[in-house]
């Protein structure tokens, strides 16, 4: 049978799921806020501070994204030698650099301290608002291992997460007055130490997010609110009693009114980008490039619905599997810089979106927003006989906005292969003595770059690079 994964978010039964989803979701994410806080939230006021992470889905090129090498020395014939071959020259489509990219100055940015991968595109104009960390030792080569990683700053048990995920332990830091504090965008989330508060609300596309927050037509029909709702009134029995002790049914009910608050406010209608009969919608088709339902479901409309939730006031934190088509391992030259190159242009387009728009408490969104972009690992620095590139356990991240010092780079992969450096953390500064950056670093420079408790990382943040 045909596995259509469209077909399959449309099913019928699917939909009575997150419908019910939907009422139950309080229970989760609502009911540990106090209703007073959450009705202040109905003002739909943007957070002070937002947090956007970025997932680029099967392991990245770094050599065509944040840790290029000049192709004039590292050179074919030296590749026996230096272990690194670039083979910019091997993508063959005239809108890459055969070179690196060397982003034109901005007016009263400063000379460019960066230099990027060709796949990087327009996404390098932006330079002056990034800190670029690279030679990261991600100590695995496995694809759950490595994306779990990066999402929690613990190394997973196994293939098994560990710990929280970094937008919930800003959320459970923070408590934010948003009505859904996190959306988590075909990622995983984890929560393993605050209340229902802080749980992402996940959703696996944008029809997920406009289903929940559109009203229900109808009473629910779930089994599950079907028992809950029933659970009054009855005689008490042995399963009542321990719902009732595990306070189920309670926060159930207290949560309702919360979700329909939520779910009156019409939030559900800043999201249809292609409705001609909203005006502002105009603006978000124009910038964003969303001509069909097709361009919606790509990466520019996921990168138009992170800035709707974080403009609108609708969210703090947003966690996003921006792109993917990365896990290739023949012919992927040109692949890699297709794919990655259409998740670095929708980054760019929500760079420039929140760049240009005026914050409520002053200055602009990037002036209040931390963007943090990563993958799982990245690719060998040898092209493999396949024509592709395998994995490789060095990689690197960038961060952008807020809490950070920007045209500024922080780590170097060796000029061997490409192997993770060692470090004076303290300072940045190269030490054979010294010791690897790893995921935990970056998680716990982007807890303190907000001034949040980051001893949960069990490491010190990366201080030089901290605004």
């Amino acid at each position: 049978m045909k596995n259509n994964r469209h077909d399959e978010n449309h099913r019928p039964e699917r939909r009575t799921f997150l419908k019910a989803a939907a009422g139950f979701m309080g229970s989760t994410l609502l009911g540990g806020v106090p209703f007073r806080a959450f009705a202040q939230a109905a003002e739909l006021a943007p957070a002070d501070r937002c947090f956007v992470f970025v997932y680029f889905s099967g392991g990245w090129d770094q050599l065509l994204a944040f840790d290029p090498r000049d192709p004039d020395e590292f050179t074919p014939d030296r590749a026996a030698e230096t272990k690194i071959l670039p083979g910019y020259n091997l993508i063959n489509d005239s809108r890459f650099q055969s070179r690196p990219i060397i982003p034109n100055e901005r007016p009263g940015a400063g000379r460019p301290n960066i230099d990027f991968g060709p796949a990087v595109g327009r996404l390098a104009d932006h330079y002056d608002l990034m800190t670029v960390i690279r030679g990261i030792n991600m100590n695995t080569l496995g694809h759950e291992v490595g994306y779990r990683y990066f999402l929690t700053g613990k190394i997973p048990i196994g293939s098994a997460a560990r710990g929280s995920s970094t937008a919930t332990e800003i959320v459970g830091q923070m408590k934010p007055r948003v009505p859904i504090a996190s959306i988590s965008y075909n990622v995983e989330s984890y929560n393993d130490r605050y209340g229902g508060y802080a749980n992402a609300l996940r959703v696996s596309r944008r029809d997920d997010l406009l289903l929940t927050l559109r009203p229900a037509s109808q009473q629910l029909d779930s089994e599950i609110e079907k028992q809950l709702l029933d659970f009054r009134g009855q005689p008490v029995n042995c399963e009542q009693a321990a719902y009732g002790t595990r306070g189920v049914g309670t926060t159930y009910a207290n949560s309702q009114d919360q979700m329909r608050l939520v779910q009156s406010q019409g939030l559900e209608k800043a999201f249809q980008f292609l409705d001609t009969t909203l005006p502002e919608m105009a603006a978000v088709r124009s910038r964003y490039g969303l001509n069909s339902q097709a361009d919606v479901d790509s990466e520019k409309g996921r990168a138009a619905t992170v800035a709707t939730a974080l403009k609108r006031g609708i969210a703090q934190c947003v966690t996003i599997n921006l792109t993917g088509g990365l896990d290739t391992h023949f012919g992927s030259q040109l692949t890699h810089a297709n794919n990655q190159r259409r998740g670095f242009d929708a980054l760019a387009s929500l760079v420039e979106d929140l760049r240009s728009s005026a914050h409520p408490s002053g200055g602009n969104f990037m002036d209040h927003t931390t963007i943090m972009v990563f993958s799982e690992f990245s690719r060998t620095p040898l092209i493999n006989a396949s024509g592709g590139r395998d994995h490789h356990l060095c990689s690197s991240a960038l961060l952008m906005g807020a809490g950070f010092k920007h045209n500024t780079v922080f780590g170097k992969s060796g000029d061997i292969g490409m192997s993770p450096g060692r470090f004076d953390l303290r300072t940045g500064a190269a030490d054979p003595n010294g010791e690897n950056i790893f995921p935990e670093h970056v998680i716990a420079s982007v807890l303190a770059s907000a001034k949040l408790d980051y001893s949960i990382t069990r490491v010190e943040p990366l201080r030089t690079i901290l605004a």
